[in-house]
């Protein structure tokens, strides 16, 4: 798990050599909307630092992801989400190719707004 990989678009994102739509932004955390997103509300929250998926995480980045997930409610009210319980969202994190994980870069999906959603 290195600061950041040179081929890992995840990385070039938070290095500010790919453009994004942020949403959020921290020393640790980034978020940003997803460019094919599969409802009103979908982005992305990923660690600075890169860690390939949740099959890499150990003690050490416990803080980090619980900041990530207390995060996360905040970030889907200010981005359109109803409260809960009327409301709601929905936070994914799939983890390698079994678990349809496509970059291989830890990260957290906020997805939220009306239903019916384009996937999910």
């Amino acid at each position: 798990m290195s600061a950041a990989d040179p081929n890992c678009v995840f990385c070039k994102i938070v290095e500010g050599k790919i453009p994004s739509r942020k949403v959020h932004e921290d020393d640790e955390i980034l978020a940003f909307h997803d460019i094919h997103p599969w409802a009103s509300v979908h982005f992305l929250m990923v660690p600075k630092q890169h860690i390939a998926s949740l099959a890499q995480v150990g003690p050490e980045h416990e803080p980090l992801l619980g900041r990530m997930m207390a995060l996360a409610p905040r970030l889907a009210l200010q981005e359109g989400c109803r409260p809960y319980p009327q409301g709601g969202w929905r936070v994914v994190i799939n983890t390698g190719d079994d678990g349809g994980q496509e970059v291989h870069h830890l990260h957290i999906h906020v997805f939220g707004g009306p239903r019916p959603w384009l996937k999910g």
